[in-house]
């Protein structure tokens, strides 16, 4: 199977701070791949690095088989790339559907002004109904964003991500903050994604259990450096892990 999204020899430094050192990885579609780590291991620095928000010092990233290291990140999210964040983030003073449509236009600039008179610019509903029966909330597009709670804009990230037909998206700690059903029904749209769509996710989430669950395959971050590589019971067992996470070794 090709690769989506590989990473080689990805180097990146703040200053003194280390934040990526030489960092390999891999991630095929259909594939829920976790990213993990200690707070500080350059979890989120990694996203920013692929996704473009911040630029590699050295090595290669490829995306579809195409070198995007120095691709603007506008471009890259039109090659299908999608991203989600920490904190979700909205037009606060915007209603749900101009939020959804920030994303579902990435074409040319002005091709987000003709959505809003364009009978087409609303194309996207097919899509919205299914996902949000699959995530189990609903609402009504003119409502403003703000009338959402929490975790709803959480789930409303990732389905927004997801309208736009990605490639591969990179989640950023879904279920921080979010109640047990809600986790429950953003594993089901990521599972969704995944399984059903072919869309490979790259998943930080320090939710262990989530990740084990979830994925087929973690990278394991610490110092900005690949210390483990595999499957979920590979990384679970892996003394180096074991070690970064509980400061001991496993027969300590």
């Amino acid at each position: 199977m090709e690769k989506l999204l590989a990473l080689s020899k990805v180097n990146k430094r703040f200053g003194g701070v280390v934040a990526a050192k030489d960092v390999d990885m891999e991630v095929y579609p259909g594939e829920i791949h976790g990213l993990i780590g200690p707070n500080g291991a350059g979890k989120t620095t990694m996203l920013n690095l692929i996704s473009g928000i911040t630029p590699v010092d050295s090595g290669t990233i490829t995306f579809l088989g195409r070198n995007i290291t120095k691709m603007k990140a506008h471009n890259r999210a039109r090659m299908g790339l999608g991203r989600t964040f920490q904190t979700p983030r909205f037009l606060d003073r915007s209603d749900i559907e101009e939020n959804i449509l920030l994303a579902n236009d990435l074409n040319e600039r002005i091709s987000f002004f003709k959505s809003f008179v364009s009978p087409k610019s609303k194309n996207f509903i097919p899509h919205l109904d299914e996902l949000t029966r699959v995530a189990d909330f609903s609402f009504y597009l003119e409502d403003d964003i703000s009338s959402l709670t929490y975790g709803q804009r959480k789930m409303l990230e990732i389905i927004r991500s997801m309208i736009t037909n990605p490639k591969l998206i990179l989640v950023d700690e879904p279920a921080a903050g979010l109640n047990n059903v809600e986790r429950d029904r953003v594993m089901t749209l990521l599972r969704l994604a995944a399984h059903e769509r072919g869309i490979g996710i790259v998943l930080i989430e320090h939710s262990m259990d989530m990740i084990m669950d979830c994925c087929q395959n973690i990278t394991v971050l610490n110092f900005g450096e690949v210390i483990a590589c595999g499957s979920p019971q590979e990384v679970s067992n892996n003394e180096a892990v074991i070690e970064a996470y509980l400061g001991r070794r496993k027969d300590a």
